[in-house]
C-alpha cells in the first residue's frame, strides 16, 4: 500500500486555482495575448522513459551556454514588447533542472504585460526558486514517469506547488502498462484536480479496449482528442495570427508542426508574421500543443488563460 499524502493537502486552495487563471482581467480586447511556443537548443533529459521520442542525451557546455544565451534573448525580447505575451517553454530535454530556465521564468513572470510563463517538465528539478517568481502567473505542465520516480515523491512535489500557490497540471502517458499507476495517481490526487492523459499508441484501434476507453474518458474529459486526433488540414487556428512557435535562433513558424519559416523574432516585424490562415497540416493534429489552438475545438473556452499550462477552468470531480 502506498503511504500518500491525504487528498485535502494536497489540493489546499486548488478549486480557488482553478478559477483564479492569471490573465483574465484588463486584457484589451483589441490585442489578444500573443502566445509564444519556446524551443531552444537544450536536447538533455535526465530521464530516460523507452517511450519518449525526445532526444536523450547530456548536454555539453558548450551546448547549454549555447541554450541560456538562446534563452535570454528571448527573455529580453519579451521585456522589450508592449503588447500581452504568455510563453510555453516546449523543451527537448528537461529545463527545470537547468538554473537559466529557471531564471527566466523568474523573470518572465514579473512582466507586468506577461500574463503567463509556463514549461514542460517532469517535476524533478528544484522547487524554491518558485518563491521568488510572481507565482500566479507560473504555470507548470509536470508530467509523472513511473518507471523513473517514485508517486510518493512526485505527489509530494505537487502538494508543494499547491501549497506555494503556483498553478500547475499533472498528467501521464496512457501506455497500459501504466494503468495501474494512472489509477493511483488519480487516487492520490484531490478530485477536483485535472489528471490529462495522453493516447500512446495510435497504430490502430485495437491498443484501447472499450472498457479501458471508457475509464480513461471518465478520468480525462479531453483525452478523446489525444486518441482520435481529428485532419486539421484546411480547418481554423490561432497559430499564426495568436501563437507563434519560435526556436533558440528566434525563427519562426505558425506551430511545431508546420516547418514553414514566417520570419525572424529578432529581425523581421512581429506584425508582419501574425496572419490568419487555415491549417496545412497534411496529418492530424495529435498533440495537445497543436491542437489547442484549434477554432473549432473547447480548449480556449475550457481552459481560459490555463490553455499552454493544460489547466482547465473548472472540472467535475472523478474518481479513479
Amino acid at each position: 500500500m502506498l503511504s500518500m499524502l491525504p487528498a485535502a493537502a494536497l489540493g489546499q486552495a486548488q478549486p480557488a486555482r482553478q478559477a483564479e487563471q492569471p490573465g483574465r482581467q484588463g486584457e484589451q480586447a483589441a490585442q489578444p495575448v500573443l502566445s509564444l511556443l519556446y524551443r531552444g537548443t537544450l536536447s538533455g533529459c535526465n530521464y530516460d522513459c523507452a517511450y519518449c521520442p525526445f532526444a536523450k542525451r547530456r548536454d555539453s557546455r558548450a551546448k547549454l551556454a549555447r541554450d541560456a544565451a538562446e534563452v535570454a534573448r528571448l527573455v529580453a525580447w519579451v521585456g522589450a514588447q508592449e503588447r500581452p505575451i504568455s510563453v510555453l517553454f516546449t523543451p527537448w530535454g528537461e529545463g527545470m533542472i537547468r538554473r537559466h530556465y529557471r531564471d527566466a521564468i523568474t523573470a518572465l513572470s514579473g512582466m507586468a504585460h506577461v500574463r503567463q510563463v509556463a514549461i514542460q517538465t517532469n517535476l524533478s528539478g528544484p522547487l524554491a526558486w518558485l518563491e521568488q517568481a510572481e507565482r500566479g502567473k507560473v504555470g507548470l505542465w509536470c508530467t509523472y514517469h513511473p518507471s523513473q520516480v517514485r508517486l510518493e515523491r512526485f505527489v509530494e512535489r505537487c502538494a508543494r506547488l499547491a501549497r506555494m500557490g503556483v498553478h500547475f497540471s499533472v498528467g501521464i502517458v496512457a501506455m497500459r502498462e501504466h494503468f495501474d499507476d494512472i489509477r493511483a495517481l488519480r487516487a492520490a490526487l484531490p478530485g477536483q484536480h485535472y489528471l490529462w492523459l495522453n493516447a500512446y499508441d495510435r497504430r490502430g484501434p485495437g491498443y484501447y479496449q472499450a472498457e479501458d476507453l471508457a475509464w480513461l474518458d471518465a478520468i480525462d474529459p479531453w483525452f478523446r482528442y489525444s486518441r482520435n486526433p481529428e485532419m486539421s488540414r484546411g480547418k481554423a487556428c490561432r497559430a499564426g495570427s495568436e501563437a507563434l512557435s519560435v526556436d533558440g535562433d528566434g525563427e519562426v513558424q505558425r506551430c511545431h508542426f508546420l516547418p514553414q519559416r514566417l520570419g525572424n523574432l529578432y529581425q523581421d516585424r512581429l506584425e508582419a508574421m501574425l496572419v490568419e490562415k487555415p491549417c496545412s497540416r497534411l496529418r492530424a493534429c495529435d498533440c495537445y500543443i497543436g491542437y489547442a489552438h484549434r477554432q473549432q475545438l473547447p480548449f480556449y473556452e475550457d481552459f481560459g488563460a490555463g490553455v499552454l499550462a493544460r489547466i482547465p477552468l473548472r472540472l467535475v470531480p472523478v474518481q479513479g
